[in-house]
């Protein structure tokens, strides 16, 4: 990755490390409002899951790692690898599932552990003071590395630009959702679904490969 993308990378790292460290392991120490809108984020991610049989998983930008309550909660059965560039959000999610014997989490710059699907949760919607085009540019290439994790598919939300104009913050980032889209589809695979009605002021791409 260029100068710029660790850059990119070592301010999240700080903006997410310091959320954790202020509001603990809950959905503020992810920067999320609540637990119902984490977990409605999961459910549209995992549409791209078959879970007619057991299967394997990365939750790339994992946080305290609460996909794998979510997950056993609906008793899928399922191996997991938790990934977050935070050293310290990887600390509070094993403290808090390491005890499982199908999880694993992992922390750090470079994730490798290839999964039958990948899903990634809120990773690209906080840009800080990063121009528009360098986050652009650092999201496209981060979705290009959850498809080389994938065997079976990946999905990844991102904040709309249909959101409404007075609430939207210039350290977000908003997206266009035919944009990334069209992207899947010539990039990635033919079966590629884009969901944005679910209430929530972001959309999530599925990407199904053949």
């Amino acid at each position: 990755m260029n100068s710029r993308f660790e850059l990119i990378k070592a301010d999240v790292c700080c903006y997410y490390t310091d959320k954790v460290l202020t509001f603990g392991s809950e959905p503020k120490g992810v920067d999320w409002n609540s637990i119902a809108s984490q977990e409605l984020r999961f459910e549209q991610l995992l549409k791209v899951c078959d879970f007619t049989h057991p299967l394997t998983i990365n939750d790339y930008g994992c946080g305290y790692g609460h996909l794998v309550e979510y997950m056993t909660h609906h008793n899928y059965s399922f191996q997991y690898n938790g990934f977050d560039i935070s050293d310290e959000m990887i600390t509070r999610a094993k403290e808090k599932y390491s005890h499982l014997s199908n999880v694993q989490f992992f922390a750090g710059q470079n994730f490798e552990a290839i999964a039958d699907y990948t899903i990634a949760s809120g990773v690209f919607n906080v840009k800080l003071n990063h121009t528009t085009e360098d986050w652009q540019e650092y999201t496209l290439a981060t979705i290009h590395k959850l498809n080389s994790l994938s065997s079976h598919g990946f999905a990844f939300n991102i904040l709309t630009s249909y959101s409404d104009k007075e609430y939207m913050r210039e350290d977000l980032y908003y997206a266009a959702p035919c944009f990334y889209f069209d992207y899947c589809k010539q990039n990635f695979s033919k079966n590629v679904a884009l969901l944005h009605d679910y209430g929530l002021y972001e959309f999530t791409i599925l990407v199904r490969k053949a």
